[in-house]
């Protein structure tokens, strides 16, 4: 890959977001608690840069600790798609709303996919200590 596929990383990053804009700022939706789920964007992959991190002197393919950030990077990816169902249920937002949300978040989190596939390849740069 080459500067197409960072350019591409950027494109869909920027679309998550402009899909997260549109579900706080359109006129019939009005509120902004769907930003709280920026906090999960930040946080998803956090468990894996340490395990990758913690883990670089293994050999192995799995190792407990690549299991257990797995494990916690699929518990904050499944908050992010459950708080938006959750304010929606309980009226804090509209339905529509959490629907921009819920696309917004699936382009996210194949975005952080595509970057830790991105970087995650062998290749003559020094990027792979992300």
């Amino acid at each position: 890959m080459s500067v197409k596929g960072l350019v591409l990383l950027a494109l869909s990053g920027a679309a998550a977001l402009t899909f997260l804009m549109l579900s706080c700022a359109l006129p019939e939706f009005g509120v902004y608690w769907p930003l709280f789920v920026l906090m999960f964007y930040f946080l998803a992959p956090v468990p894996m840069l340490i395990a990758r991190r913690l883990g670089a002197d293994m050999d192995s393919t799995s190792t407990a600790c690549k299991e257990l950030s797995i494990f916690f990077t699929t518990g904050i990816v499944v908050s992010a798609f459950g708080l938006p169902c959750i304010l929606a249920h309980a009226g804090v937002m509209q339905w529509g709303a959490c629907a921009f949300v819920l696309a917004g978040n699936v382009i996210a989190f194949l975005t952080i996919l595509g970057f830790f596939l991105y970087f995650g390849q062998d290749s003559d740069y020094d990027f792979q200590r992300w």
